[in-house]
């Protein structure tokens, strides 16, 4: 396999609503910074790729408004998926194992806030048995956290916990939407939202957009003075129909876990695409992730969930880490579909 590094990573603060933004001015400042902190000029970009969603938006066509995002000049190669910015860098990923090109930008934007989350993600739902239900995204999360506590696996006092641990890491994070500790008592007196999770249980809707530089070999060498090296990435995919899976029990991400060659002994660091608070935990415990791992040391999507983003930021904030020096091996995790459906996972290391 061709050695691939992340060189920058650039966000938008994540916020409730962007509703003074259309896509160009959500995408053209995070691209603009991701290309400047790697240190290159645009016409070294050798291939683009994005993730949106226009059915979230509301709008025909966005993600091609987006392109205005980038300019008008130098033309680019171009590539596009309805899906998580997480998955544009797979793409971009296996496009530079090909060896034909040795850069690449990554982005992504969503506004949630212009639609109504519950109604659209119903989509994704099998279209004759589920869809015509509409249950929900919140309410299936409901059903597999029950099934989990059910399983002896999760309870009340394990979810708090991890909303007042991620709440409190969110205070650091100065692109967190939520930056409003919680103490796992005030969690206890909190309203349920559709029992057994509360609304502190739920990430917020929200805005955002994210870049992402991509480069490989040398030139990553040659540009970063700590470039993250993508060890290993993998995607998979459990049965569409809720009826056919075990809750409790995620073999896409173990799958993916095997693929991305993840050595769940080694990982100090991880940023997990945990939309409720009861999925860290089956995340975590599917990972085989120790207490000696740190989880969501960004806040997580408990504190700032921009649909079509957060994948992608999952990506950029453990990189970001890395870059520091805060771990020298860590992972990344995307997740889309109804109860974890899909999962997509991406180790990470510094020399």
């Amino acid at each position: 396999m061709r050695d691939v590094a992340i060189v920058s990573f650039a966000q938008l603060p994540i916020q409730s609503a962007y509703e003074d933004r259309n896509e160009i001015e959500l995408v053209a400042p995070v691209i603009c910074e991701a290309v400047d902190g790697a240190g290159i000029d645009r016409r070294a970009i050798d291939f683009t790729c994005s993730g949106s969603c226009d059915y979230l938006i509301g709008r025909p066509f966005s993600f091609v408004a987006a392109v205005d995002g980038i300019g008008a000049w130098p033309p680019i190669e171009e590539s596009h998926l309805e899906m998580d910015g997480a998955w544009a860098v797979y793409e971009a990923w296996i496009r530079l194992q090909h060896g034909d090109i040795d850069s690449a930008l990554v982005y992504a934007f969503g506004q949630a806030s212009l639609g109504r989350l519950n109604e659209v993600l119903i989509q994704q739902l099998d279209p004759y048995y589920l869809a015509p239900l509409g249950p929900d995204h919140v309410s299936l999360a409901a059903l597999q956290a029950q099934a989990l506590m059910d399983a002896k696996r999760c309870d009340e006092s394990m979810m708090a916990a991890v909303v007042s641990r991620n709440r409190k890491a969110g205070l650091s994070n100065p692109f967190a939407q939520i930056r409003e500790e919680i103490s796992e008592a005030a969690y206890g007196v909190a309203p349920h939202h559709i029992g057994p999770l509360r609304a502190p249980d739920c990430a917020p809707v929200s805005d955002g957009a994210a870049a992402m530089v991509l480069m490989a070999g040398d030139r990553a060498r040659a540009l970063c003075e700590n470039p993250v090296w993508i060890r290993g990435m993998d995607h998979r995919v459990d049965a569409h129909h809720l009826g056919m899976r075990t809750l409790t029990e995620l073999p896409s991400l173990k799958a993916a876990a095997r693929k991305a060659n993840l050595d769940a002994s080694r990982v100090e660091l991880a940023e997990l695409h945990s939309s409720f608070s009861y999925q860290e935990i089956l995340l975590k415990t599917a990972l085989g992730l120790g207490d000696n791992t740190e989880i969501n040391p960004s806040g997580g999507p408990l504190c700032g969930d921009p649909t079509m983003v957060t994948g992608l930021t999952r990506i950029g904030e453990a990189a970001q880490r890395l870059m520091r020096g805060d771990a020298k091996y860590g992972l990344a995790h995307a997740a889309s579909g109804p109860c974890l459906q899909q999962n997509l996972i991406c180790t990470l290391e510094v020399d």
